[in-house]
C-alpha cells in the first residue's frame, strides 16, 4: 500500500488538494449561515483565508450578473468539476493508481 502512494503520488496530491479545497469552500458556505462576514472567529478567518484566492478567480471569470453570495458555491462546483476532469485525463492517460490497491 505504501508503495502504491509513493508510485502514484502526483495523483493523490492533487486529488487531496482539491478535495480540501472543496471541502473547505463548503464548511465556509455552512459557516456563513452563523457567522457574519467580519466574524472573528479563528475557523471562519481560516476557511476564508484559504478559499478567498479561489472565490477571487471565479468572480473574475463568472459574469457579473452573478450574485456575490453564490460565489462561494460556484467556486466549489469549479473545483469538483477540475477534480473530475483531473481523474478522466489519469485515466485516460493510463496514470490512475489500480482499483483495489493491487499493483
Amino acid at each position: 500500500m505504501n508503495n502504491l502512494v509513493i508510485e502514484y503520488w502526483y495523483y493523490f496530491l492533487a486529488d487531496y488538494a482539491l478535495a480540501v479545497l472543496i471541502y473547505t469552500l463548503l464548511g465556509r458556505l455552512l459557516l456563513s449561515f452563523f457567522l457574519a462576514p467580519d466574524s472573528t472567529n479563528y475557523i471562519w478567518r481560516f476557511f476564508c483565508r484559504i478559499t478567498d484566492p479561489f472565490v477571487a478567480a471565479v468572480r473574475f471569470l463568472t459574469p457579473a450578473a452573478i450574485h456575490p453570495i453564490l460565489l462561494v458555491p460556484l467556486t466549489a462546483i469549479w473545483l469538483f468539476f477540475i477534480r473530475y476532469l483531473m481523474v478522466q485525463i489519469f485515466r485516460n492517460y493510463d496514470l490512475l493508481p489500480p482499483l483495489g490497491g493491487a499493483g
